[in-house]
């Protein structure tokens, strides 16, 4: 473990940390793995029909094969990303990446409900850290000013990969079986585990410059320190938690809505969700762009933006599935609700890499990813079920973007305490590391 000291230095901190083809290779390599963590993760959502009809599943227990991934994630996610900041974060991808796709794959010789919510507990396993590693990786390579908008890039991963999941599951499931849509787009995760030994790292950035090489103890003292000294951190993680319950609640229903509601057979049905959900990976992106945009000027804007946002959010999707209109008057509402409800995934993640110590940029990630998947991923299919069991779908899709309201409230009061964090951090030190594999080693 290589600690480099967080005192302040002379290079361009806000440049590239290693040239700028490795940077953008970190990139690729670490959205592709994004994308294939989302489609193993939603590959299930259009296979809830068959399950149904197989198993005879009520909605709450379908949407536990979604929820019990989120808690897994939001459980295991601080460890992980500390452990990650220690030791390394793109041998710890690699780790990663290898047991969600093993799990995936096994998913298909599942015989049972537990079995199968066994084998997607251990999905989540997998999964557990990876969004907040690889978040600390992008933002560390690049220059701070490309943060929202490549975070916001690297996320919309998550919509896409959705879309291909719910896609390829549809799709699959209805020519070669349910079982098969695990096995097909698990082995790729296993290939991109591998050659992600290729990308850069950073060095671990020590905590505090009086210490070269702190007690487990002291450091774990450092950690908390850090990690509670900062107001905008948690009310950032308490409002991106609210507004993913609105977000996990349209990824995983959508299907299912169709499906009841207008009648449409389950793989049409999965299309039609998969529209939406890529509404929503344009506006992973594009809502990023415009917090770096907005930022400028000032950067408490960036929070006020969320803000915003969250609110429009509430009224477009209330409005959607609260109001009766024609199904092609909803269907383009919802896809306008899609692309607006993932506008605080980049910003909020680039506010908390931003006010976050680098040595525990891992760390702070995962501590948002815990508020994102136990208090907002985990309670969306779940909560969104059990409504659905008692008063129907539609209603469970017109109520639960209220979240979006508290998502508001959480924005402003980060809002005024942002600016203050900002100038904690300010003359810290990064450099690059050696990489785990070297180019030269597997060409030979």
């Amino acid at each position: 473990m290589n600690f480099h000291s967080a005192a302040p230095g002379n290079t361009d901190r806000d440049g590239y940390l290693v040239s700028k083809p490795k940077a953008w290779f970190a990139f690729v390599m670490t959205f592709a793995l994004m994308l294939f963590d989302y489609i193993d993760r939603q590959v299930i959502v259009s296979l809830f029909p068959h399950l149904k009809a197989a198993w005879g599943l009520s909605d709450m227990q379908l949407g536990g094969l979604v929820s019990i991934i989120s808690i897994v994630v939001a459980a295991g996610g601080l460890p992980v990303a500390l452990l990650a900041d220690r030791f390394g974060r793109v041998k710890s991808i690699f780790l990663m990446a290898t047991v969600w796709s093993l799990a995936t794959i096994s998913c298909m010789f599942t015989r049972n409900y537990s079995q199968l919510f066994l084998a997607r507990a251990i999905v989540g396993v997998g999964e557990t850290g990876y969004g907040s590693v690889g978040g600390a990786l992008i933002a560390s390579l690049f220059p701070k000013r490309l943060r929202a908008t490549l975070l916001g890039a690297f996320l919309a991963a998550a919509s896409i990969g959705s879309v291909l999941g719910v896609v390829l599951g549809g799709v699959i499931a209805a020519r070669w079986g349910w079982e098969a849509a695990f096995g097909a787009v698990g082995v790729p995760g296993l290939i991109l585990a591998v050659l992600y030994l290729l990308v850069p790292d950073y060095k671990t950035v020590e905590i505090a410059p009086t210490e070269r090489q702190p007690s487990t103890m002291g450091f774990v003292t450092q950690t908390v320190r850090a990690l509670t000294g900062s107001p905008t951190v948690w009310w950032t993680c308490i409002g991106a938690a609210c507004q993913l319950i609105v977000v996990s609640t349209i990824w995983s229903w959508l299907p299912s809505y169709f499906n009841r509601y207008h009648g449409a057979a389950a793989d049409k049905a999965a299309m039609l969700a998969a529209i939406i959900v890529l509404c929503g990976a344009a506006g992973s992106f594009f809502w990023g762009v415009a917090a770096d945009a907005v930022a400028v000027r000032r950067p408490r804007h960036k929070l006020v933006l969320m803000a915003s946002l969250s609110t429009a959010t509430l009224v477009v999707f209330m409005t959607a599935f609260g109001v009766p209109m024609g199904a092609k008057a909803q269907f383009l509402l919802i896809a306008f609700g899609g692309l607006l409800m993932m506008c605080t995934v980049a910003p909020a993640s680039s506010v908390v890499f931003n006010v976050i110590h680098p040595g525990l940029r891992s760390t702070g990630a995962a501590m948002l990813a815990l508020f994102q998947n136990l208090l907002g991923l985990a309670v969306g299919p779940f909560v969104g079920g059990l409504v659905s069991d008692a008063w129907g779908l539609q209603t469970a899709l017109a109520v639960m973007p209220a979240f979006g309201l508290l998502a508001a409230l959480c924005f402003l009061r980060a809002m005024r305490t942002y600016e203050a964090d900002l100038a904690k951090v300010a003359d810290v030190r990064m450099d690059a590391a050696t990489p785990a594999v070297s180019p030269v080693a597997v060409s030979a």
